[in-house]
């Protein structure tokens, strides 16, 4: 936590120091335009890994209500909370291997040692759990992060502000990781990323006491009032993937819940 340079320990602590790489392109075979191999402990460095991070994202133009206003590719509180998630969240009994996390021209990926503790469909609303538990209430009792289950809900929030597609959990080979993605219309996105994103919005309006409906639905995708049926349509590709349901049996303008609600 309080490491000048992790280097200095041996190798079990050594390669749990955060990795950044930059690449120029949309994949690991374009070139490498910015490498930073983390040499400082997680409590001293996250706040300059999260500046440095920031310093290198692109601004979007975003036209509001009223004004035009200047947006990072990501929201910030997104980063840090996932970052953080990655660092208290790794197993870190796997050798050779750390906190990852590197950024493409359309995306950015955050990868920790360790299999998810949970299914990664319901880690927006359960209670965290955590192989590190002292490192994490250490790091919530110096405001690094939260560890009361809020940070994702927060990154989810986020995510929808910014209009941006669903971020994307996914467990791979003794490690988790967590894709954000730059912005993309909704003709841009998936049928997949759609249906994610209707699912993680019904579970935000659920743990917030709401209901998701069409019109709330559109507002996160970006689909103009008048268009509103192609949210109807990704509402029902969700019912039929078992993601989400109606509130009330038959009256599917109640709005519609988490299928585990």
């Amino acid at each position: 936590m309080f490491a000048s340079d992790l280097q200095e320990f041996d190798i079990a602590i050594s390669r749990k120091a955060v990795r950044f790489m930059a690449y120029k392109g949309k994949n690991r075979a374009t070139t490498v335009t910015h490498r930073r191999d983390g040499k400082k402990g997680y409590a001293v460095g996250l706040e300059g890994l999260i500046n440095y991070i920031n310093g290198l994202l692109p601004v979007n133009e975003h036209i509001g209500e009223a004004f035009r206003e200047s947006r990072p590719l990501f929201p910030e509180i997104a980063i840090r909370e996932l970052v953080a998630n990655a660092l208290i969240h790794q197993d870190m009994t796997i050798q050779g291997a750390g906190p990852q996390i590197e950024l493409f021209k359309d995306r950015m990926e955050i990868t920790n040692p360790g299999e998810p503790l949970v299914n990664t469909d319901r880690m927006i609303d359960l209670p965290p759990r955590s192989r590190n538990a002292m490192l994490g209430t250490l790091m919530r009792r110096m405001r690094l992060c939260e560890e009361q289950g809020s940070g994702l809900d927060k990154v989810i929030a986020s995510v929808e502000v910014y209009q941006l597609p669903p971020p994307k959990f996914q467990a791979e080979a003794d490690s988790m990781q967590v894709i954000i993605y730059a912005p993309r219309t909704f003709a841009e996105m998936t049928p997949e990323e759609r249906i994610r994103a209707c699912y993680q919005h019904a579970v935000l309006q659920w743990l917030s006491g709401k209901k998701m409906k069409n019109a709330g639905l559109c507002d996160r995708l970006g689909i103009e009032k008048s268009n509103a049926p192609q949210a109807t349509k990704v509402i029902n590709a969700a019912l039929k993937e078992s993601l989400i349901r109606p509130a009330e049996a038959g009256r599917p303008r109640a709005g519609y819940v988490p299928i585990w609600a």
